[in-house]
C-alpha cells in the first residue's frame, strides 16, 4: 500500500479520492489544491505517489509534473483529467506522468491504476 499525495482545487474531488483511496488500505499524506503547493509537499512528504488533476488555479498539473520531476526524476505520478482534456493528458505523459484516471472517478480504475503505477 502506498503513502498518497492527492493534488485537486476542488475539495469534494480530494474527499472522493482520499475516501477510495483509504478504502482500499493507502494512506492519503497530504493534499494540495494547485500545482505550485503540490511541489512544495512533494518536496516535504516524499509520497510513493501522486493524484494530479490538470486544470487548476496558480500552476496547472502539467507544469506541477514538469517540476517534480526534474528534481524527483523517480517522482511516481498519475494525472486525474475530466474528459475531453486528452490533449493536455499526452502533455502530462510526456512530461513523465505515469497513466491518467478521468473523471468522475470510478474506484476500480482508481485503484487499477494506482496498483500498476506503485509497482513500477
Amino acid at each position: 500500500m502506498g503513502n498518497i499525495l492527492v493534488v485537486d482545487d476542488a475539495a469534494f474531488m480530494r474527499m472522493m479520492l482520499k475516501s477510495i483511496l483509504e478504502n482500499a488500505g493507502h494512506t492519503v499524506v497530504g493534499e494540495a489544491e494547485n500545482g505550485s503547493d503540490a511541489i512544495e509537499k512533494y518536496k516535504a512528504l516524499q509520497p510513493d505517489l501522486v493524484t494530479m488533476d490538470i486544470t487548476m488555479p496558480v500552476m496547472e498539473g502539467v507544469e506541477a509534473v514538469k517540476h517534480i520531476k526534474s528534481a524527483h526524476p523517480d517522482a511516481k505520478i498519475i494525472m486525474c483529467s475530466a474528459m475531453g482534456q486528452q490533449g493536455m493528458v499526452v502533455q502530462a505523459i510526456q512530461a513523465g506522468a505515469l497513466d491518467f484516471i478521468i473523471k468522475p472517478f470510478q474506484a476500480d480504475r482508481v485503484l487499477s491504476s494506482i496498483e500498476k503505477a506503485l509497482t513500477k
